[in-house]
């Protein structure tokens, strides 16, 4: 966030095409992490909201 660039450019910087850090970046997304680490944080959400 400090940075101000876009997660895919950070993305981008770190994982070179076609080498082992990509792979992962890349089964991670299929297998939905994005979406499940936003149910994560709403249930959180929801669960401080209840305290």
């Amino acid at each position: 966030m400090d940075s101000g660039k876009h997660p895919g450019e950070l993305k981008d910087m770190v994982c070179s095409p076609g080498g082992t850090t990509i792979e992962g970046v890349k089964v991670l997304e299929e297998c939905g992490l994005r979406g499940a680490v936003m149910d994560a944080m709403e249930a959180v959400l929801e669960k401080t909201k209840r305290l």
